[in-house]
């Protein structure tokens, strides 16, 4: 690939020449853009450089504009303009020009006119839609470098309104000859399903075919949307688990061309992306892992050359490593390369092995007393990074036993810390250790009051809130509540007689609230005491509105008597007058109740903050005033977010296919005209208000208001840079001992090797002793973000305990035709050879899809076998004599209760059967519920005893309606069990957890963890209403998406062929059919309704769904595109 760099850079001054001689390689000294950098680089003054950018805008902007500037001199005159945007001046005024260039010009212009494009404008740039037309006849042009530079375009500022327009198009180049077409066309597609993932939904068999692509560069390209894919769903993907490390090993092998050899490492990016893949399908699977561990511990061995992207390639392979199931020789290996890195004494390798000690210790918390000393010297060093990350470090090994010492070295660097990122990160780790660890009262609320100093108005709000909802909630010992309590307010009590001006407002608002809350616990201390300390605080200049409105609050609470009652006045009087409504309201309210304790006493009584306040979050009260406001024409509530959407795209243009006249049919709809939905006018925009079902969409993709400048009128507007960045790594080889000399390539910033004396080593190892304590004398210890069994001191009463975690692995079923795709060109490739793998009998298709015909369930097995003494995890086997008929048996149909015999219900689907116990299940379709039936058989001669089952959802609502009638289950029987199922949030499918338990008559306990899949068409019923109703319900509606589906064009009217298929399928309520346009509704168990509007148009069925459940819309389009392909 260097060869290519070189020929770039080699072409790179022609291009800024715009001379006619293709040999140029300097400026040419007649090119009017040379002549302008010439020019602003001799200036001395900022103010010099705007006057000459202002005189050389107006000279582009009349050149543009005369009828007599050829494309040529366009070309030239986009390239300043682009110039002059990048110094921070604005050339809208080019914007159209630049358009038209890319449309008008030959391939160089037409270069120049899509780069101006994709530096001057955005994804909702309201010109963008003049640029469809050229990218869609471009994408169909003979001539490669014009499909490529659409390609490229669309790759970068297309957005999701656009794409069903292009689609099409690009699909079709994944098949194109040229491998740079199918590449960059994989890229596109990859950027369509990050800003759009459900309009990509049915091309992931396309997927399959550019992984297996016969050029690596295509593959590679797909290995992007790859990665995206399992990271959301890691297991409808473990058959490609084989064909992943397949590749890996011919990448290490050097099977792929030189080109993608960066420093004679073979194609080091295309490993990373691998080794990150593995890692997340072998996470928590033994059978997948066990694949993988060849190719790791080949990747460890060949990764041993002095470079950096080596060392990136390491630390990708000891991550995955440490992901995936454990290997013993394979995490020796792993540790002795963290233990390399972290010795080295160049201060990026160390950070390096700092990070990669950091994600590893959670498994392995041992390995980090192998370099306690290491850790201990890095807590001392220069480098404030290093520091940090030790920090971070420590925080993972935090227990009951080193909380102290940590906590204190991580306030210590607090002090010295000027970073805000690092102080906002370092103060939530303190409050999180000081209420997991907290050894005693007096550490706890000394350690909080640090926390509140040091941290100051950064603190996120959820610190002080909980620490004050830790405060009012209690644990489980009332005296303990009294002492902590105390012990806060005579701290808080303290720090008001001493200087409280340095105090941050948010801790001042904490005092305030702790001591009117609890300050009655002083019995030696009368309120007005209290009340005079609070007065101080009002007359601090430094004093925010906000705090004042606690300190009235905490005045208002304490109902002071005497000398402290005219101060009160006083207050109350003074901020009755303010212009602050908050602080009016609080002085009333201080008024009122000073006046009156019989009423302080009822509306404020003492602890009344661990009772439970209901608060009607829907303000139903307000249902008969916006009743009112409505009958006389009011506009319905808009969100705010809604609102901003709206108005910035009511300039914008709109691909909205939508027609222009009202069918005379819908004259009596009752819908207001201006929002009907047969009324959409060219200019309507989407409601901003949309979401993807895979909520994506807003995490993955950067919005951007405006053209982002780097460039401004005072020079160049620095970012701030995160400091959480890893630096540099540098030329260095990661194994390293005492006894090897130092290269003569090592950095400036290789760390310093002082000479240890005794007294340091010694106060070094008592360090250690007390950091590292607790991790000797246990085989796991508790660390933050895992399960813990060391009793916490600070245990909330309304706090439930955890349930042990459960680690399976699922069986999968038989995969289908489409997968052999993967290896159809790669066994033709000379570069790449993938060898199918075998296939095993039971492996699922690795896309579950939602069928929304059938209703039948995908199910998975994780089985563990729980022996009385320890927990062993065993995963079930497919029985090859498992009888494939065996869902349809009668006996099982005959269980069935009584009330759900006549009603529809699925197949019975035997879940699994194991040792004589046969657990199977089907779910009834009820007008408005769905009922989960559970059978579990008995097949042997004995009892078995302790049976219990638990169904579990993340999705669906689950109620049990009729457990297992008892705990043991006699010979050949069988218990029926009934869950009602309702849906807490939509989504294309639902996967239900279903844990059984069980004891044989000879043997120990076991246990059994089975899914079933329930497709979302289970949940939809037919909503009936009137075509008024519908125009009412329809206004009220804010989440919505849009989309055009394919018409079925069998028969005379498409319209109605396709709505009966969709009614048939999804069991949607056609409302009524006006004739190019039809109205439908359904909804989800009758209370989370989502409206359809359906329009003919250009061959196509153009929908517009709406919903006041924000992924409902997204969900049932996705169902009726499955219903519709699958015909």
């Amino acid at each position: 690939m260097s060869d290519v760099v070189e020929k770039t850079l080699t072409a790179l001054p022609s291009l800024l020449s715009l001379d006619s001689q293709p040999g140029s390689a300097k400026l040419s000294s007649n090119s009017k853009l040379g002549n302008l950098i010439r020019g602003i680089t001799e200036l001395t003054s900022k103010h010099e450089e705007e006057k000459l950018i202002q005189r050389e805008l107006l000279l582009i902007k009349e050149q543009v504009s005369s009828p007599n500037t050829t494309m040529r001199q366009m070309k030239e005159l986009m390239v300043r303009a682009i110039y002059c945007e990048m110094l921070g001046y604005g050339v809208s005024f080019s914007y159209i020009h630049a358009i038209k260039l890319a449309q008008q010009g030959n391939v160089l212009e037409k270069r120049v006119g899509y780069l101006a494009v994709s530096l001057f404008l955005n994804e909702s740039h309201e010109l963008l839609l003049l640029l469809v037309n050229t990218v869609l006849k471009d994408l169909q042009s003979t001539n490669l470098i014009e499909v490529c530079m659409a390609l490229t375009v669309v790759s970068q500022m297309f957005p999701k309104d656009m794409i069903p327009a292009i689609l099409p198009l690009v699909e079709e180049k994944l098949n194109h000859p040229k491998e740079i077409i199918r590449r960059k066309a994989v890229l596109a597609l990859y950027k369509f399903y990050l800003i759009a993932p459900n309009q990509v939904q049915h091309i992931h068999n396309k997927f399959r075919k550019a992984l297996c692509d016969k050029d690596p560069g295509v593959m590679s390209a797909s290995l992007h949307i790859y990665l995206q894919l399992i990271q959301e769903n890691p297991e409808g993907y473990k058959d490609l688990a084989p064909s992943f490390v397949t590749i890996l090993k011919q990448v290490v092998g050097g099977k792929l061309p030189m080109d993608f050899n960066y420093h004679s490492v073979p194609a080091p990016w295309l490993q990373i992306h691998l080794l990150r893949i593995l890692s997340l399908l072998g996470k928590n699977d033994q059978s997948t892992s066990e694949i993988m561990y060849e190719i790791l511990d080949e990747s460890l061995r060949r990764a041993e050359m002095n470079h950096n992207i080596t060392y990136a390639i390491l630390y990708e392979c000891v991550k995955c490593i440490y992901t995936i199931y454990p290997k013993s020789d394979l995490l020796e290996k792993a540790a002795k390369c963290i233990g390399n890195f972290v010795l080295s004494p160049k201060i990026n390798l160390k950070y390096l092995g700092l990070k990669a000690l950091t994600y590893v210790v959670q498994q392995d918390p041992k390995l980090a007393l192998q370099h306690q000393m290491t850790i201990i010297e890095c807590l001392d060093h220069p480098d404030l990074i290093i520091k940090r990350e030790t920090l971070e470090l420590l925080f993972r090994i935090t227990n009951d036993q080193n909380v102290t010492v940590i906590v204190e070295k991580m306030l210590d660097f607090l002090r010295i810390s000027e970073d805000d990122h690092t102080t906002i990160d370092l103060v939530g780790k303190v409050a999180e250790l000081a209420e997991k660890y907290a050894p005693d009262n007096e550490w706890f609320i000394d350690s909080m009051n640090a926390v509140f100093s040091l941290g100051g108005d950064l603190l996120q709000p959820d610190i002080p809130n909980s620490f004050l909802k830790l405060l009012s909630e209690g644990f489980d010992s009332v005296e303990e509540d009294r002492k902590l309590r105390l012990f806060a307010v005579n701290s808080y009590i303290s720090l008001l007689q001493g200087d409280s001006s340095k105090l941050p407002q948010r801790f001042l608002q904490v005092i305030c609230w702790v001591l009117g809350e609890y300050s009655h616990l002083r019995e030696d201390l009368e309120p007005d005491v209290i009340v005079r300390l609070l007065a101080k605080l009002l007359d601090m200049k430094s004093s925010s509105s906000e705090t004042k409105c606690w300190v009235l609050m905490a005045m208002t609470k304490l109902c002071p008597s005497g000398a402290a009652l005219a101060l009160v006045h006083n207050v109350s009087e003074t901020y009755s007058s303010s212009l602050d409504t908050m602080l009016r309201q609080r002085a009333q309210e201080l008024q009122i109740f000073s006046q009156d304790s019989e009423l302080q006493a009822k509306v404020l009584p003492r602890s009344a903050s661990m009772e439970p306040v209901e608060v009607d979050s829907s303000l139903s009260f307000l249902d008969g005033f916006v009743s009112e406001a409505l009958a006389a024409g009011a506009a319905p509530y808009k969100p705010p977010h809604q609102r901003q959407e709206e108005l910035s795209r009511s300039k914008a243009l709109s691909l909205e296919p939508y027609g222009l006249s009202l069918p005379i049919s819908m004259s009596s709809c009752g819908i207001a005209d201006r929002q009907s939905p047969t009324l959409l006018s060219i200019s309507s925009g989407l409601s901003g208000d949309s979401a993807d079902f895979s909520h994506k969409g807003s995490s993955t993709v950067l919005k951007l208001d405006g053209v982002k400048r780097l460039w401004g009128r005072d020079g160049y507007l620095a970012q701030k840079e995160s400091t959480e960045e890893a630096p540099r790594i540098e030329a260095a080889s990661p194994v390293w001992s005492a006894d090897q000399p130092g290269d003569n390539n090592a950095l400036n910033g290789q760390t310093p090797t002082p000479t240890p004396t005794p007294e340091c080593d010694q106060e070094k190892q008592q360090l250690a002793s007390s950091l590292f304590v607790g991790l000797a004398s246990q085989s796991s210890v508790c660390l933050m973000g895992k399960s813990d069994s060391t009793s916490q001191r600070f245990r909330r009463k309304t706090k439930a305990s955890g349930s042990s975690e459960q680690i399976t692995n699922p069986l999968i079923s038989p995969s289908d035709g489409s997968d052999n795709l993967l290896y159809k060109n790669l066994l033709d490739s000379p570069d790449l050879d993938v060898s199918p793998p075998e296939q095993t009998p039971g492996l699922a298709a690795p896309n579950g899809s939602c069928d929304a015909e059938e209703e039948s369930s995908d199910t998975d097995l994780k089985e563990i076998e729980t022996p009385p003494i320890r927990d062993e995890r065993v995963t079930a086997e497919a029985s090859p004599d498992d009888d494939p008929d065996g869902s349809k048996d009668p006996s099982l149909t005959s269980h069935l209760p009584a009330e759900l015999s006549a009603l529809s219900h699925s197949d019975i689907t035997p879940l699994f059967s194991k040792q004589n116990l046969d657990v199977s299940a089907c779910h009834v379709q009820k007008e408005d519920s769905v009922v989960l039936v559970v059978f579990i058989s008995n097949c042997s001669d004995s009892f078995l005893q302790q049976i219990r089952l638990q169904v579990d959802s993340e999705e669906l609502e689950v109620s049990c309606v009729s457990d297992c009638p008892s705990e043991e289950s006699k010979s050949h029987s069988v218990a029926v069990c009934q869950y009602f199922l309702t849906v807490k949030r939509p989504s294309v499918h639902f996967d239900l957890s279903v844990t059984v338990s069980w004891a044989p008559p000879a043997g120990s306990p076991r246990k059994a963890q089975v899914s079933y899949r329930l497709p979302l068409t289970t949940f939809i019923r037919a909503l009936r209403l009137s075509t008024e109703e519908y125009g009412a319900m329809w206004l009220a509606f804010s989440h919505d998406t849009k989309q055009n589906l394919t018409l079925i064009q069998d028969g005379p009217d498409p319209l109605a062929a396709t709505l009966d298929v969709l009614k048939r399928k999804l069991q949607l309520h056609v409302v009524e059919v006006m004739g190019v346009e039809a109205i439908v509704a359904c909804c989800l168990q009758r209370d989370q309704p989502c409206l359809m509007h359906c329009r003919m148009h250009a061959g196509m069925l153009a929908v517009w769904l709406r919903s006041p459940v924000p992924d409902l819309p997204d969900c049932l389009l996705y169902c009726c595109q499955r219903a519709l392909q699958e015909l």
